[in-house]
């Protein structure tokens, strides 16, 4: 049977438009119509079964003599099985302690994957009590944003013998302070942003050939200089605060960061507070072996009479910390495309960033001017009251409030 174009035409007009009960419906009734032969004409047309055409005819019919359809349902209520994600409330939680622990690659794209087999991931569930086979397994791992993926080079350095060892660290003390309902945030410094009107990578909507208009070389603008985003996120909450700095990444810029979190976020969520853990990279402002860092800690927690701990990511595994794939990828693709002319519009797009799983991100323009070059002498460093853990010290580590 020949191909009917315009009817190809008018259907590939209407079809993106419709939800896939109201196609089913157009597409009858355009069989419909056409009568005789309609249905196969309709079905080369749209590239769609005849099946699917038949049990729209059959739902006009039943339309006529039995019940209205309701659009906005694409299927009959109540209509197919339940999945077993809906059945099996503790399933999700089960898996996502499975597969976090040993989550591989690079945590700054959304798409998260990881090493175990289907199989052994189904067996674990199994021992649980949960009855699912591995195929099911790899669809509900999909739409959790896994997939199994290759290599890629992204290792920023040697990998240290008790990297494994201290991810595990991190991830039991972690799971200890959640249980005590104790705060527990993940810092870092986005890279600085270049303030002016300058090509942000990504794409947006705009009227087709009407690019918004950059400065084509990224020059630095001496008036506007350029932001660095300090950012907490709260691994409980799910919720992120950004202190916005225009001067330089220092270790007094990150405990500030810290302290404005507190005093903004973290004081109203945790009011039975007695500690804060802190996960943070092994370097930067907030390095394991940058003395001010653990100085300005010290002053922090005599200011809120907290004891703050930290757990510092093994060396060349910064990009792995959570606040990388759980704030600051999502500040990127919510900005994506959009000049950052000012530092009101950087404020107010990462304050804009939202998530389907709930994120909610506050930000803040910090104006202060820290300096750099800040020593601490051996003397004030001893002063520090700091308890080190037996498994890595320099990692792993309390300083609590001088009484």
């Amino acid at each position: 049977m020949e191909l009917d174009i315009k009817l190809k035409e008018k259907i590939n007009t209407l079809l993106p438009l419709l939800n896939e009960k109201q196609r089913r419906i157009y597409l009858a009734s355009e069989a419909k119509y056409l009568g005789y032969g309609g249905v196969t004409k309709v079905s080369l047309a749209s590239e769609v079964s005849r099946v699917t055409i038949s049990n729209g005819l059959k739902e006009i019919r039943e339309k006529d003599f039995k019940e209205t359809i309701d659009f906005n349902s694409s299927r009959r209520a109540g209509a197919g099985r339940k999945s077993i994600v809906a059945k099996d409330a503790e399933l999700l939680i089960d898996l996502d302690n499975i597969i976090s622990p040993v989550t591989r690659g690079d945590p700054m794209s959304p798409l998260r994957w990881c090493c175990k087999s289907l199989r052994n991931i189904s067996s674990i569930l199994k021992e649980k009590g949960h009855k699912l086979s591995y195929r099911v397994v790899g669809e509900i791992l999909k739409n959790m944003g896994y997939s199994l993926q290759s290599n890629r080079k992204t290792n920023e350095g040697g990998s240290h013998p008790d990297r494994d060892a201290q991810f595990n660290y991190i991830n039991e003390t972690v799971k200890e302070y959640i249980n005590n309902e104790q705060p527990v945030i993940s810092v870092d410094c986005k890279k600085k942003e270049l303030v002016g009107n300058y090509k942000n990578n990504g794409k947006e909507w705009l009227p087709e050939k009407n690019p918004e208009k950059v400065e084509v070389y990224d020059f630095v603008n001496k008036e506007l200089g350029k932001a660095a985003p300090y950012g907490i996120y709260d691994i409980i909450n799910n919720e992120g605060f950004v202190n916005i700095g225009i001067s330089s990444d220092t270790a007094q810029f990150a405990v500030n960061s810290i302290r404005e979190w507190w005093y903004n976020m973290g004081i109203k969520r945790y009011i039975n507070a007695k500690q804060i853990l802190i996960t943070a990279d092994g370097g930067g402002s907030n390095g394991r072996s940058n003395r001010l860092w653990k100085n300005e800690l010290q002053v922090f927690a005599n200011e809120i009479g907290l004891e703050i701990a930290v757990c510092h990511l093994p060396p060349g595994t910064s990009k792995w910390n959570k606040i990388e794939h759980r704030l600051f990828s999502y500040i990127s693709m919510n900005w994506r495309g959009k000049p950052l002319v000012s530092l009101e519009v950087i404020v107010n797009l990462i304050g804009s960033t939202k998530t389907r799983e709930g994120l909610i991100v506050n930000a803040a323009l910090d104006k202060r001017i820290y300096k750099t070059g800040i020593k601490v002498s051996d003397e004030e460093f001893n002063e520090i009251n700091m308890e080190v853990k037996q498994f890595h010290g320099e990692w792993n580590y309390i300083i609590k409030p001088k009484r």
